[in-house]
């Protein structure tokens, strides 16, 4: 089963970053989100999930992304748990609305 949350895809300027965190617009992994076509692969995702019942799979862009931040460093999965809870610019990449520790 998969559920389009068809809200627009959160840009940088409406990441909930906590009171002192400044993030840089420059990062790569904020470069590399406005590249990716998010919305035009979801498309082709849900269809991975054709039945009705069931629980959602996870939304596109934290699927992806979290492969592809995996992929990038080879990190187990583990790793790439806490990597991502420690990285606000991961948490971006992969479609949270905000910083989240």
């Amino acid at each position: 089963m998969y559920k389009f949350d068809r809200e627009p895809q959160i840009s940088f300027t409406d990441f909930n970053q906590p009171l002192g965190l400044k993030m840089n617009e420059e990062n790569r992994w904020i470069k590399k989100a406005e590249r990716i076509p998010w919305e035009s692969i979801e498309d082709e995702y849900a269809k991975l999930f054709p039945s009705k019942t069931g629980m959602p799979a996870k939304p596109l862009r934290m699927a992806l992304g979290s492969l592809l931040i995996q992929k990038q460093y080879s990190y187990s999965d583990e790793e790439l748990v806490e990597q991502i809870r420690e990285n606000p610019y991961y948490q971006y990449f992969i479609g949270m609305a905000g910083y989240e520790r």
